[in-house]
């Protein structure tokens, strides 16, 4: 094991090559910059391929491609370049093509403040693209959970074969601290489930007791079609509803039986807490303290602080909230995760504590909000 003082974009680095990340492209953007800095660097060092690209739509279908022949990829962004990327995430969502994609949120809309943090992109990363469709979005509270969640990320677009999104925001993307680092040998790392029959027999998006076919990647001798049409399961295009709608029905099954584990968070105190705070990503360390103010004065408060964003943990919601008389949401943003808190608890159980100028929601607002000031 390694320790490091660390800052969190540094983290998803090194989470990224532990992780088996071999291909990274992208297009330069505060406040994920370093991202790419760092991996310019590192890849090259172990084989891996760096390439810079000229806008973030180019970015994310080079890291389609690099998928699609065998490597594990990559793309890190802010704000308006996640918004140029929707498109090309919808398609790796209809063609189940694995990649990672890190949104360092900043303040917005449009270019908004660059270096201000924010968690405007929560609702983004769920239906940013079109379509119905399910996605995974994990959220680090600390620069060591930044690390260990780009290695979940990855582990969970090969296991799913899916495109999974890592939303920072840009205070854990740039803050500092203690990282302790585990060996090589240590990291839990998935790699891709390929597939064991014969050429002429395999079909990319077959029916299997998973959920997810084996992905065989271009150059191994299986030649298959890719398109972001609906398609039967060799992939080519198909307008027959009894092709369709298995495959809606697979893609998203993929995911709802796997919630258990997908869907992560930290609980600390919620089992007879009569307040619950609901937190995430920088929020979820203020809220950490004022849980703490608020026990000191002998409230029964608990947090349940959310590392999984979508799909969203409605189970472990439920289960807090159950005894609970109020339900506290705080968020550098104007209530987005509130709404699915208010869809699932109820909306009178829930206070909302906003901030969407680019400051932290400081731990004395989600106290007030506590004790009804």
């Amino acid at each position: 094991m390694v320790v490091k003082l660390m800052q969190g974009n540094e983290a998803v680095s090194l989470g990224a090559l532990a992780a088996g990340c071999r291909f990274y492209a992208g297009y330069p953007i505060t406040p994920s910059t370093e991202i790419a800095e760092m991996l310019s660097r590192e890849l090259p060092k172990i084989g891996g391929k760096f390439i810079q690209m000229e806008d973030e739509i180019a970015s994310l279908a080079a890291c389609i491609g690099a998928s699609v022949g065998g490597l594990k990829s990559m793309t890190a962004t802010s704000g308006p370049g996640f918004s140029l990327m929707q498109e090309h995430i919808g398609y790796a969502v209809m063609a189940e093509i694995p990649c990672v994609v890190v949104d360092v949120q900043r303040l917005g809309p449009s270019t908004g403040r660059p270096t201000s943090g924010s968690q405007g992109d929560v609702m983004q990363a769920r239906w940013g693209t079109h379509g119905d469709h399910p996605i995974i979005v994990l959220s680090p509270t600390s620069v060591g959970q930044a690390f260990d969640l780009t290695i979940k990320a990855f582990n969970f677009s090969e296991t799913y074969r899916t495109p999974v999104i890592l939303l920072m925001d840009e205070i854990i993307g740039h803050m500092r601290e203690k990282v302790t680092l585990p060996d090589a040998e240590m990291v839990a790392r998935v790699e891709r489930d390929a597939t064991s029959v014969p050429p002429e027999w395999y079909k990319p998006y077959g029916d299997t007791p998973s959920d997810v076919p084996p992905m065989s990647n271009f150059g191994d001798g299986y030649r298959y079609h890719i398109t972001g049409l609906f398609h039967d399961v060799m992939g080519y295009p198909t307008e027959r509803l009894d092709e369709v709608d298995p495959w809606i029905e697979r893609v998203h099954r993929k995911i709802e039986r796997n919630l258990q584990d997908i869907v992560m968070v930290e609980e600390d105190g919620t089992e007879d807490a009569r307040a619950i705070v609901v937190a995430y990503g920088a929020t979820a360390r203020s809220a950490r303290h004022a849980v703490k103010l608020a026990r000191q004065r002998r409230s029964k408060v608990g947090l349940l602080n959310l590392l999984t964003i979508w799909p969203f943990a409605e189970e472990a919601l439920e289960r807090a909230a159950d005894g609970a008389q109020q339900i506290v949401v705080p968020e550098m943003n104007l209530g987005q995760i509130a709404l699915e808190v208010e869809r699932v608890a109820g909306r009178r159980k829930v206070t909302r504590v906003n901030r969407a100028n680019g400051e932290m929601v400081t731990p004395q607002m989600i106290l007030d909000a506590i004790e009804g000031r």
